[in-house]
Formats: C-alpha cells, sequence, structure tokens
C-alpha cells in the first residue's frame, strides 16, 4: 500500500514499535530464525533476485544480501525504507541494490524481473480479499517462470493462544477483540495499545492457500512459521540454552507442515510456484 492508502492507526503502530528490534527477542526472534531457516531452504541459489516486499527496515534483506542474493526491497512505510537504506550502508561490503516506498499491489518493475518474492508482511494489512488477490497477482506477474512466492500471514487463532498464554483475557476490551478475530478475522484494536497490535486480517491458513491458488500460483507447502512455540512460557529459558534452542528447532522443522496444529503457529507461510 501506498503511504497514503495505509490507514492512520497501521502508521500510528509502526511509529511506536521498532519492527526491526521486535525481531531480535522472545517470540520475534523465533519468528526471525525460523523464518530464515525456510528460505534457506526453499530459495533458489544466490545471486538469485529477490523482492522483499513489505520488507519493514530489512531484516531478511540484509540478512540475503549477506548471502549474495540482489534484493531489492519494498515497504508502504517511508519511515522503514530510511532505516533500511541506513543499515544497507553500514553494510556496505553486501549492500541492498534498492530501497523504495511501494505498493504490494502495484509494484514499478517489469515483468518476470524477481527469482523469488516475499509478502511477509502485506497480506497482514490488507484486510479486504480483493487488495490481497491484487497483491498476490502482482507478485505472480513480477516472477519469472519457475520463480517461488513466501507469503506469510498472521493465523486467525493467534489472539486467541496470546491473549490466553499471556492473560490479556482478563481485560473485557481484549475479549471483544478476539472474539472478532475468531468470527471473521478482522483485526480491529480500539484501544490503540501497541501490545494488541493494530488492524489487521488474521487469515485461516484454508483461505491462503485459497487466494493463492485464485491469483495463480501453484501452492506447494504451507508452513508454521512459530508452530506452538512461540506462546511457550518456557520459550526464553529454552532459547538460552543451546542444547535446548536446537531441540527446539529440530523439532518445529519436522512438525512444521503439519496441517493438523498449522493455525497454532502466529504466522502461517504459504510457499508458491509460478
Amino acid at each position: 500500500m501506498s503511504n497514503s492508502a495505509l490507514l492512520p492507526e497501521m502508521l500510528d503502530h509502526y511509529r511506536q514499535v521498532e519492527e526491526s528490534k521486535r525481531l531480535f527477542g522472545g517470540a520475534g526472534e523465533l519468528e526471525r530464525v525460523r523464518t530464515q531457516d525456510i528460505l534457506s531452504r526453499y530459495l533458489p541459489p544466490a545471486p538469485a533476485t529477490v523482492f522483499d516486499i513489505g520488507g519493514a527496515a530489512g531484516v531478511h534483506a540484509l540478512w540475503l544480501a549477506e548471502r549474495g542474493y540482489g534484493v531489492h526491497l519494498f515497504d508502504a512505510v517511508p519511515h522503514h525504507v530510511e532505516q533500511a537504506r541506513a543499515a544497507s550502508k553500514e553494510q556496505a561490503q553486501h549492500p541492498l541494490v534498492s530501497c523504495s516506498v511501494g505498493d504490494a499491489r502495484n509494484i514499478e518493475r517489469p515483468d518476470a524481473s524477481a527469482d523469488a518474492i516475499l509478502l511477509l508482511g502485506p497480506l497482514y494489512h490488507l484486510i479486504e480479499r480483493a487488495d490481497r488477490l491484487q497483491a498476490l497477482k502482482e507478485a505472480h506477474r513480477l516472477l519469472r517462470p519457475g520463480g517461488r512466492l513466501f507469503a506469510a500471514t498472521v493465523s486467525r487463532f493467534a489472539s486467541l493462544l496470546d491473549g490466553l498464554s499471556r492473560d490479556l483475557v482478563s481485560d473485557p476490551v481484549f475479549v471483544e477483540i478476539l472474539e472478532q478475530d475468531l468470527r471473521n478475522g478482522q483485526h480491529r484494536n480500539p484501544t490503540h495499545r501497541p501490545e494488541y497490535f493494530t488492524t489487521t486480517i488474521f487469515h485461516h491458513p484454508d483461505e491462503l492457500q485459497q487466494e493463492m491458488q485464485e491469483a495463480g500460483f501453484q501452492v506447494e507447502r504451507l508452513v508454521g512459521i512459530e508452530g506452538p512455540a512461540w506462546f511457550m512460557s518456557s520459550l526464553e529459558s529454552h532459547w538460552q540454552v543451546p542444547q535446548k534452542r536446537q531441540l527446539l528447532l529440530e523439532l518445529l522443522r519436522k512438525v512444521e507442515e503439519d496441517r493438523s496444529i498449522l493455525g497454532a503457529s502466529a504466522h502461517p507461510m504459504g510457499i508458491g510456484r509460478k
């Protein structure tokens, strides 16, 4: 979405929350490590061209550039793009190819110009199905034949699991938010408390598959990024012990495609091929 198309509460949320820092602690760190594990297994080899659409401050884009990929980052939030440009300059030996403010539904690049595309955020905030399909079809246009899409969503059940694990359900307003999430996936936060997130669509995993297929993708797999580990009360203690951390990551890899627990992941991801 272009800056003008972002809803004010979305911009406010990302002014309050440092997205790059979020991915280096707690459940956010699990999300980052698992996302990069999945990408390392299913991306084409470097020096493939990758479009990171909705790439925020560039955490994944910079990691890929270090590994020899040619990465172009696009994000709807100008502050994120400025952060990514600054971080790219600091990574002078492996910079990003470009950083642009962009609309996931209309990326100004030629047809068939990317080997892989990351959509690890836009599908959250495109709350209308028609807009999500437009973004997915745009990714399909941009990919070369055989190219892969990595599309992440927020689980329909994220508020339920988070609310129970952190006792957010003690707040009656949060319970109202949660009930709407479960009813139709349309997450709204009338409190503007950043821990309750912002205006978002929470997908059922089946909906993600349907939308990708409707946009023309062959869905190769659906994977749970964090699996059922992100809401564990013992996550931090496990993460600090190298042997336990390694075991946790190995177990999550074993169950990442199990449909019976896919919705327990905070972020289900679809991997599709053009």
